[in-house]
């Protein structure tokens, strides 16, 4: 299994990876949000109706929807900056997992969410606002580990902006060049590819995500936080391989 899936987290890295690893994470993303909306009645990775709820809370009076939809926002930006703070610092280690803390985050904060869905379920005053905000984080951390990978060419949870860039490419597409002088108007079919196929990943893993969450409840995220682990793994033994040999020096 180590072979098929070696490089995908590593700090040394290849389009290949960036792209497979993004179509692993867009799933990821998609069975979460979708999962959660199921278990909070709230998408998560969709910051944008975030910030307009509030925007409508506010103008409605509804201060404590004003603070809810605060605390979702800051918290997807917190996981962010925690995906920038432990890939820059395992960088400056040099460690070949330095992309893979983040996602070793993200699977524990799945696992709790998986594990903890009885109590969610019983506390729900108690325990359901701060499973939005888990999920946020989530969301956050997972959006910022592939951006900084790719280079902001690919993201997971921005499913809005890969569709306007799919619309902007299908429009030059079916641009009619008819002017000899200038340059032709010509498609982008790499990126087309690439962002029709993350948006497939995404709309997968919100069904089986949905599917999976309709059928068993909060140990679905049990099967996502265990893949993740496995994308992180390969990268971690060489990292502890590597201070077990320096340290019997």
């Amino acid at each position: 299994m180590f072979p098929l899936i070696r490089g995908w987290t590593d700090v040394q890295r290849s389009p290949q990876a960036n792209l497979r690893l993004g179509l692993a994470l867009s799933f990821v993303a998609g069975a979460t949000n979708a999962g959660g909306f199921l278990a909070v009645g709230r998408y998560t990775s969709h910051m944008t109706g975030i910030v307009s709820s509030i925007a409508d809370d506010l103008v409605l009076g509804h201060g404590t929807l004003v603070l809810a939809g605060l605390a979702c926002l800051i918290s997807f930006v917190l996981g962010a900056m925690c995906t920038a703070i432990m890939v820059n610092w395992g960088l400056r280690q040099q460690l070949r997992s330095s992309y893979s803390l983040p996602l070793l985050l993200e699977s524990l904060a799945l696992l709790i969410f998986g594990l903890f869905g009885a109590a969610i379920a019983s506390w729900s005053q108690v325990f359901l606002p701060m499973t939005v905000v888990l999920l946020c984080f989530i969301m956050g951390l997972q959006n910022a580990v592939i951006t900084k990978i790719s280079h902001a060419e690919i993201r997971t949870t921005h499913v809005t902006g890969l569709v306007t860039d799919i619309g902007i490419e299908l429009g030059k597409w079916l641009y009619i060049n008819r002017l000899a002088n200038g340059s032709p108007v010509r498609a982008n079919r790499h990126r087309l590819r690439v962002n029709s196929a993350l948006v497939l990943g995404f709309l997968l893993g919100g069904l089986l995500g949905a599917l999976g969450f309709k059928a068993w409840g909060y140990i679905t995220t049990l099967p996502l936080a265990a893949l993740l682990w496995l994308l992180c793994l390969r990268p971690l033994i060489d990292d502890l391989r590597q201070h077990a040999a320096q340290f019997s020096k």
